[in-house]
């Protein structure tokens, strides 16, 4: 030995694994899946009396497996064969007649590929006295292993009825209390073995038990009942069906157990043994009872957890989905899905139960004359704060794009905001150490009639765009910070800078949220995926369907990385229209002889796109007054005004100019642009000229001339407003055509 912990060459040499089967001292016995022995050990020819016997013409039940346990060994097999393990404990004729017991568990026998190719056994004598205690101790070893594994009531108390169902029960049935009523969750039988109809109710029946049943001398006591032999007791049945279904089976013993937790009775754990199956004991006694309720104590406090977990999940998932956009409306040039999934629970993440919502967000919003704002964001973070930090951002988000300001400026403002809406914090000192959530966002601007896309990205991660059969990113030069980390003294000018796209007819896009490619590796993987992996799968299966509806796209994004979601996930897919939409422009000088004929290209437009008399007559006045406003601030003061009251103080026209031949110059140099735009249930019209000022309605006295032009856009009009533009303003109406 050269050094401590080194073997030396005779004992490397014996550390084959041949070696150390023909040396351990315990039983083990391979077959393959019809249970035929492939090989033993040998011990397990010695253990079973086989010695000198050929394996590969033997079964595990020529073992020498006595006939009242054969049913336990076709247990094992169908166990063991769905991946499951087994444990339990064989009496065993050996060959010299002698009779021993043995104890054994068998696992699955895995190809590489993973499929389950056999069954390995390993085995030792077991001394009938303590036989009942460690199949006891096991299985009350493997429930608690169950149940630590679930966060679930439905799975918490399937896994308990698998454990229990064959080992120690024939039928299984775990009913829980809501409100008044009691209601059975779960029905497990051996052998998959049915209730025929009108017998035993199903799940998700009313159970009622009669008074002086022992499941209601259970649940009145709260306390574990043992019904030891059938054919000594009489209690009344809850139905002639179930009452006949007893002798049928052959019921000869049951214990009924109350879940309790927290001085509260969730529900019942009630377990029977019949003649369906062929036991050392067909009843059970006071050391079962006892058992059972040791059982009952952690199923009712997992069921508690999975309850109080349930409950917490549910509000959380309640209180996004009502932050979040439920339904979106329709929007013409454009074809839109979206999706969220919140993760999966953290409970294998060291981090305790924690909810699975957090702060992704998506948003489609109306905008002026048909726009669109299109919107996806994530804050840091999970569960009920990021959540509430989301839904502050997106309702200012909504508002701050009413203003139709540039996505920049929109992101600008959002950033402020995310400062303003961090929890205050001061150190000892009293200095302000308050950290802003940390938040990424990307905010776009897409006009369906020009195809025209303008956007800011603030730390967001480029949207994927499908055009005919290729996806990619779209190109983003300028991505800024995430929102909330911008440094103090730099201007947000020069963080988020605004970028335009012209999209192909019938391009899409896909945004969203980090969750997408984040996934927990699947639990066969031998290590994880990475993000750039994870986006050229995502790529690719989008290739092979990017011709699909934009909701087939949604569905296969979701599925598409393999994994397990591991935080929450937004998708928002959008797809624009490959037709042109109808529209006409045309620049006027802002003369008011230009009134009519901005009036006539209007009604000539509506009627060659066929919108309603009524409809377009309407449309036609407003055109009139926004059009009229427009001509008078452009011209001479002797023109009688209609005023459209403006930002700032009002500024006498005639005092306001006073250098001669200004005002003819003014007038000549003015112009404006009327643009009409026809939708799928609305016409827009916008009007656009050179002053910066934005209007608004002013009350008109009753003797007064001017002021009730946009008094009549607003109340005849579905919405109206106005909007900067780099030469001037932009003031537009929308008029439904098929009524107000």
């Amino acid at each position: 030995m050269r050094r401590w912990g080194d073997l030396s060459q005779d004992a490397d040499d014996r550390l084959t694994a041949g070696s150390v089967l023909d040396h351990a001292e315990m039983a083990v016995v391979v077959t393959d899946r019809f249970s035929n022995v492939l090989y033993w050990n040998p011990f397990a020819e010695r253990l079973f009396g086989r010695v000198g016997a050929n394996p590969g013409r033997e079964s595990l039940r020529t073992l020498g497996i006595s006939d009242h346990d054969h049913p336990l060994a076709a247990d094992l097999a169908k166990q063991v064969l769905r991946g499951g393990v087994w444990e339990g404990t064989f009496d065993v004729v050996r060959g010299d007649g002698t009779l021993i017991y043995v104890r054994a568990q068998a696992v699955p026998l895995r190809h590489p590929s993973g499929s389950i190719t056999g069954i390995v056994i390993t085995a030792r004598e077991a001394m009938r006295s303590n036989e009942r205690e460690k199949d006891r101790f096991g299985l009350l070893e493997r429930i608690g292993e169950r149940l630590a594994g679930s966060l679930y009531v439905e799975e918490t108390l399937n896994r308990v009825a698998e454990s229990l169902v064959p080992q120690f029960a024939d039928h299984c049935f775990i009913e829980l209390a809501e409100g008044d009523r009691l209601v059975r969750k779960v029905s497990t039988h051996v052998n998959g073995w049915t209730p025929p109809p009108g017998s035993w109710p199903p799940v998700g029946a009313e159970i009622a038990y009669p008074l002086g049943h022992y499941a209601d001398t259970a649940l009145r006591r709260q306390e574990t009942i043992l019904v030891e032999d059938f054919s000594q007791v009489s209690y009344p049945a809850p139905s002639e069906g179930e009452a006949r279904l007893f002798g049928e089976i052959g019921v000869t013993s049951a214990i009924v157990a109350p879940l309790c937790v927290r001085g509260e009775t969730l529900g019942l754990m009630y377990l029977l043994l019949s003649n369906l199956t062929n036991r050392h004991s067909p009843h059970y006694d006071t050391f079962d009872r006892d058992f059972v309720g040791a059982i009952a104590t952690r199923v009712a406090l997992a069921v508690d957890n999975a309850l109080l977990f349930e409950e917490e999940r549910h509000t959380a998932e309640s209180f996004q989905k009502h932050l979040l956009p439920r339904v979106l409306p329709s929007f013409d040039g454009l074809e839109i899905a979206h999706r969220y999934f919140p993760a999966a629970p953290l409970a294998t993440h060291g981090q305790g139960i924690q909810t699975q919502v957090g702060g992704d967000w998506y948003d489609v919003i109306p905008l002026s004359a048909g726009r669109v704002g299109i919107v996806i964001g994530d804050v840091e973070g999970r569960g009920a704060k990021a959540a509430a930090v989301m839904g502050q951002l997106r309702a200012a988000l909504r508002a701050f794009a009413q203003d139709d300001k540039p996505p920049a400026d929109i992101l600008a403002r959002l950033d402020e905001w995310t400062r303003v809406v961090a929890s205050p914090e001061h150190d000892d000192f009293g200095a302000d150490i308050t950290n802003p959530p940390i938040v990424t966002c990307q905010y776009m601007v897409y006009d369906a009639w020009s195809r025209q896309l303008w956007f800011a990205n603030a730390g967001h991660a480029p949207p994927l765009l499908l055009v005919d059969g290729e996806v990619r990113d779209l190109e983003i030069t300028e991505v800024g910070q995430p929102l909330g980390v911008r440094a103090k003294g730099m201007h947000a000018d020069l963080v988020y800078k605004e970028e335009t796209r012209i999209l192909p007819a019938g391009a899409t896009l896909l945004l969203y949220t980090d969750g997408l490619v984040d996934r927990r590796p699947p639990r066969d993987a031998a290590a994880g995926v990475y993000d750039d992996e994870t986006l050229t799968v995502l790529r690719e299966k989008l290739a092979k369907s990017s011709g699909e509806s934009v909701e087939r796209i949604a569905d296969l994004a979701t599925g598409a990385v393999p994994g397990e979601i591991d935080d929450d996930m937004a998708i928002l897919v959008v797809r624009a229209a490959g037709t042109e939409l109808q529209s006409q422009e045309r620049t006027f000088p802002a003369q008011p002889i230009m009134v009519s004929e901005a009036r006539r290209m209007a009604s000539e437009a509506f009627e060659a796109w066929q919108v309603p008399e009524e409809r377009a007559e309407l449309a036609c006045l407003l055109v009139s007054e926004v059009v009229t406003n427009v001509v008078l601030h452009a011209a001479s003061a002797g023109v009688p005004r209609r005023e459209l009251v403006l930002d700032g103080p009002p500024l006498p026209f005639d005092e306001s100019w006073d250098v001669p031949g200004f005002e003819e110059e003014m007038a000549g140099d003015k112009e404006f642009t009327l643009r009409l735009r026809r939708g799928g249930e609305s016409v827009w019209v916008e009007v656009f000229d050179q002053d910066l000022r934005l209007p608004r309605i002013r009350s008109a006295g009753e003797n007064d001339e001017g002021g009730r032009g946009l008094y009549l856009v607003d109340q005849l009009a579905r919405r109206w407003g106005s909007r900067p533009t780099r030469e001037g303003k932009a003031v537009w109406f929308e008029i439904p055509i098929g009524g107000r």
